[in-house]
């Protein structure tokens, strides 16, 4: 099914009145993007209250060896639900709070991060402890977590860890120009995601036969020409498109067209809440629209505000806040869970038991991303790609 510009309100409208494969797959919807210019970090005193309830639930998961627990009581630690909060603090002017996680990293350079096959591992307990495979998209997240943060705290504190990461991400570069998924915990090759071969391309600076060997990969395996988008899954027409490409690609690609954003309304849906029990529309991570995924949602909504579609991203954000949970921790937080209600990750897997009953680092983070106009991609967005090789404009 196709819509038209604009569709997106008048389905929401018409609908309020009437991982991939394997856990690899789920693990890889939990990494999105989008695209806007990072602002100026707020006063606190200047934001509204949910966006205060919000960014005091963040602060409350972070444990005193600097790691950020993905939700409460979960006592799993995410690379790239910390790398999320690295930006946000960052974005806050709250250095302090993001050195205390990088520092955590910054000291298992050596250990970890250059270890054997290399990476940092993807989750861990929030002791540090049970580590296990390491993913390119978090590696590449964590890059530019690092990168955002040099930029916006004016110094180069963590070059060396930036360094070796970029290496360990460019050693994954196949002939063809894709980039290896990173490697299992019985150390066997993931294969090849296209929601982590871009987030690198962003990550890795600059421009040059690295980046250009990926989008040469890009256009020849993970492009559709007709819809104007990337893909995910080509050996599975049934799951061959994801709502984070759309948001991926706007945010990471130089000019490219807004009706990606258009195209995403393939995946609405509208959903009860299992906690709020509020009646919610929002984006799936598929096509089979069985839940809405709330993270991908705030994607949405940052996305459609750098588009100056700001309608669009308000409507989201309004869609958003009425999943809200408070926190059992701190009673003045609130945060925004993975999912309003349960059902499947990306293709067929089914969702952790608690992604629709408490509030999720990612999801909640990516709200306040929305509500701060702030866009983690944006410091090496511009990279200068010859007209020639933008293939997504042809």
């Amino acid at each position: 099914m196709r819509f038209g510009k604009y569709s997106f309100i008048i389905l929401i409208f018409m609908l309020n009145s009437c991982h991939k494969e394997t856990e690899e797959i789920i693990a890889q919807a939990t990494v999105p993007s989008v695209a806007l210019a990072p602002t100026e970090a707020t006063p606190e005193s200047t934001h509204d209250a949910a966006t205060i309830q919000a960014i005091l639930w963040v602060s409350t998961m972070q444990d005193k060896n600097g790691l950020f627990e993905s939700s409460e009581y979960s006592n799993s630690v995410s690379l790239y639900d910390n790398a999320l909060a690295i930006l946000l603090f960052t974005a806050q002017n709250d250095f302090e709070k993001a050195e205390r996680t990088l520092d955590y990293f910054n000291a298992k350079v050596t250990t970890e991060l250059e270890h054997e096959k290399g990476g940092f591992y993807q989750f861990r307990n929030k002791q540090g402890e049970n580590a296990r495979r390491t993913w390119l998209g978090d590696n590449a997240w964590l890059l530019i977590a690092i990168n955002n943060y040099h930029h916006h705290a004016k110094n180069q504190k963590y070059k060396v860890m930036a360094a070796a990461l970029t290496k360990w991400i460019i050693s994954l570069q196949d002939s063809d120009g894709g980039l290896w998924g990173g490697y299992d915990t019985d150390g066997s090759r993931i294969h090849k995601i296209t929601e982590g071969i871009i987030t690198a391309f962003n990550a890795v600076e600059g421009y040059d036969t690295f980046h250009k060997n990926i989008l040469e990969y890009l256009n020849i395996n993970r492009w559709d020409a007709t819809d104007n988008v990337l893909i995910a899954w080509p050996e599975n027409p049934t799951y061959n498109y994801a709502l984070d490409l759309h948001t991926l690609g706007y945010g990471i690609l130089e000019d490219y067209n807004t009706t990606v954003l258009e195209n995403a309304a393939r995946y609405t849906t509208t959903q009860t809440a299992t906690i709020s029990l509020n009646t919610i529309t929002g984006y799936c991570f598929d096509e089979d629209k069985d839940v809405i995924w709330l993270e991908g949602t705030a994607q949405m909504a940052v996305a459609f505000s750098t588009a100056k579609k700001t309608t669009e991203s308000q409507m989201l954000l309004a869609e958003i806040e009425k999943s809200f949970i408070s926190s059992n921790l701190n009673g003045n937080a609130k945060g925004i869970p993975y999912t309003t209600n349960h059902g499947t990750s990306y293709g067929a897997g089914i969702l952790w038991d608690n992604a629709d009953l408490t509030p999720a680092l990612s999801a909640t983070i990516w709200y306040i991303f929305a509500k701060q106009d702030f866009n983690p991609f944006t410091i090496q967005k511009s990279k200068n790609v010859p007209q020639e090789e933008r293939f997504w404009l042809k």
